[in-house]
């Protein structure tokens, strides 16, 4: 009965002359958090500005004729992190505010049960408590910072879920951990992971360059900056072409340290 007189309410704002009304849409996955949403009157003060909420296209029973109501996601038989799309339609005259969109957009809420490199090198972790697919952003401690060297995508769901990703060791002692930034921007932290590496050490040829930075002993990630602390060349390899650089002083970070070079 109720579905029934939402619908016929719809009918009679369309035909009184809300054909030209406007429409907020919002997209996201339910989180468990319903959504609420402040309601003002029309611009001519006769009635509150919503007349149609829709969840995943299906008409909403929410109670609209109120200066704030709810959507109640309990009524539209959703999981968590089941997509989401609502359709808030009002009269163009006037504009609802929606108080808490947020809560539509995974938040980071991971802990981390176990994080290890495995014999070969693979960072594997076991998390749980996680409230959405949020990527996690594997990191490596080099040259007395965290760098970024791959992404895994995260569930998202309730319950242990374990993961690895291949992290290229430098000789010696090295060093991992994983991050996810949520909306609100700020990071989450997993512990870091230890793992003392067989690969042979890395050194330069020559610190005096022409053309080319050439690695002994292997293939190194590494990062080349100029004086002022730019970073002007990265790559993975046993060289590094600089002949298009200005001539003066560099800094090449590689393995696990870091040398002055001058190009010539």
């Amino acid at each position: 009965m109720k579905q029934l007189q939402l619908l016929l309410l719809s009918f009679f704002m369309l035909t009184a002359g809300y054909s030209n009304a406007g429409m907020i849409v919002l997209e996201g996955k339910y989180m468990g958090k319903n959504i609420f949403v402040k309601n003002p009157f029309g611009g001519a003060g006769v009635g509150f500005c919503v007349f149609e909420v829709t969840v995943n296209g299906n008409l909403s029973p929410d109670e609209v004729n109120q200066s704030a109501f709810e959507i109640d996601f309990g009524n539209h038989n959703l999981k968590i992190g089941d997509k989401v799309v609502i359709n808030i339609k009002h009269k163009d005259d006037c504009a609802p505010e929606v108080l808490n969109a947020e809560v539509l957009k995974p938040k980071s809420t991971f802990n981390t049960k176990r994080i290890v490199f495995k014999d070969d090198g693979v960072l594997e972790w076991t998390t749980d408590n996680e409230n959405g697919s949020i990527d996690y952003i594997v990191e490596q401690f080099r040259w007395n910072k965290w760098i970024k060297v791959g992404e895994v995508k995260g569930i998202g769901t309730p319950g242990a879920h374990t993961y690895s990703y291949k992290v290229t060791p430098h000789s010696g002692e090295n060093k991992a951990r994983v991050k996810q930034i949520d909306f609100t921007g700020k990071p989450r932290y997993s512990k870091s992971a230890e793992y003392s590496s067989s690969v042979p050490a890395i050194a330069l040829e020559d610190t005096k360059i022409k053309d080319i930075v050439k690695f002994q002993g292997g293939e190194t990630l590494y990062e080349i900056y100029d004086k002022y602390g730019t970073i002007v060349k990265k790559g993975y390899g046993e060289s590094a072409d600089v002949s298009s650089f200005d001539k003066g002083l560099y800094y090449v970070s590689y393995d696990n340290k870091t040398e002055e070079v001058q190009i010539r």
